[in-house]
């Protein structure tokens, strides 16, 4: 079995129909500590409800079984400045760091 101990990816999901959709999945590694402080970075309200149609949701996969960590609703506008936020985290630390 491949072990994928400490893999973190946020989701994107949409309420379409009244059921969760998924739109995306950026793939974040195995730092936790960068996982979470990243999702921190993030606009969006951690009091989502019924009626949020966008969510992110902070994932962790530990022997290909994902637990849920956290998730936050946006709005579209918070969603475009989160996508932002997540690709140009990623492109410095896989591009400009050690």
């Amino acid at each position: 079995m491949h072990d994928m101990a400490q893999h973190f990816f946020i989701t994107i999901h949409m309420k379409i129909k009244g059921e969760l959709q998924n739109l995306g999945k950026f793939d974040l590694g195995k730092d936790k500590e960068g996982a979470y402080a990243l999702f921190r970075k993030l606009k969006g309200s951690t009091d989502a409800d019924s009626s949020n149609v966008l969510f992110m949701e902070l994932t962790e996969t530990v022997r290909d079984l994902p637990i849920n960590i956290k998730i936050i609703s946006c709005t579209l506008d918070e969603l475009a400045s989160n996508c932002r936020t997540i690709a140009k985290e990623l492109f410095r630390r896989n591009n400009l760091e050690p």
